[in-house]
């Protein structure tokens, strides 16, 4: 089980600067562009020690991702319970049940396909909450094999049968990490492809769709761009020691 270890004065007024750089730079972008849809800051915390993660608690963080299912669930367990949690790692089928056993996760961003999916689904039903839970389908814009997320061409059929079949899942939009190359590249061609099938699904199916892309390196010109969701971990916290 995660132990809060003790955070320093130093240590919190640090994370308590950077987010409110981070922040005051989400609400310019916001203010800047057009249409009334939001931004939502994600505190990346994995590997980092709920010390610090209460830290950014305190200076008014209340979004945190995490990569990890167990590393999750540990600090969920040790923090705030109105923390929203959000699962932006890989998601394995047989990790579903762990993962909704946590009341206060918020999103899980890397749905791929409609059968991992209903697992999620029926997961949160067991579960027994009464909200749906907020998913995000994950589009691997840069066609890399190595990279998770439905191709473009299949958006449609994983998020028409996710709105069909999961009841218990409301798709809140669409997520990407890109590649390394397209982090460079301005305008991001990753983010010009989400923001295109965005754009095309919402006028196929009828619904509003968010756009989760940008992280540390790369979110300002993501939010130059629409993304509504932004996740950010060495900005805010450091960079992150070689995981155990």
């Amino acid at each position: 089980m995660e132990t809060e270890e003790h955070c320093t004065a130093e240590r919190k007024a640090e994370i308590a600067g950077s987010l409110a750089e981070i922040n005051a730079i989400v609400e310019q972008k916001k203010m800047l562009r057009s249409g009334s849809r939001g931004s939502r800051l994600v505190a990346v915390s994995k590997y980092k020690p709920a010390s610090d993660i209460r830290a950014a608690y305190e200076a008014g963080q209340r979004h945190f991702g995490e990569n990890y299912v167990q590393e999750l669930a540990e600090k969920a367990h040790a923090l705030p319970t109105d923390i929203q949690w959000h699962f932006i790692g890989r998601l394995q089928s047989n990790k579903c049940k762990i993962l909704a056993a946590n009341p206060n996760l918020w999103a899980v961003e890397t749905i791929e396909d409609v059968g991992k999916a209903q697992k999620l689904d029926d997961a949160w039903r067991a579960a027994g909450y009464s909200h749906p839970l907020n998913v995000y389908v994950q589009i691997n814009t840069s066609k890399e094999e190595n990279k998770g997320g439905a191709e473009i061409g299949d958006a449609e059929t994983v998020v028409r049968g996710i709105v069909d079949s999961c009841r218990n899942l409301r798709v809140l939009g669409l997520m990407t990490i890109g590649s390394v190359e397209g982090s460079s590249q301005r305008p991001n061609p990753d983010f010009l492809a989400l923001v295109k099938l965005r754009d095309e699904l919402e006028a196929k199916l009828g619904i509003e769709l968010e756009l989760s892309m940008g992280m540390s390196d790369d979110f300002e010109h993501a939010l130059d761009l629409g993304s509504n969701n932004v996740r950010v971990g060495s900005r805010i916290f450091g960079g992150r020691p070689p995981k155990n």
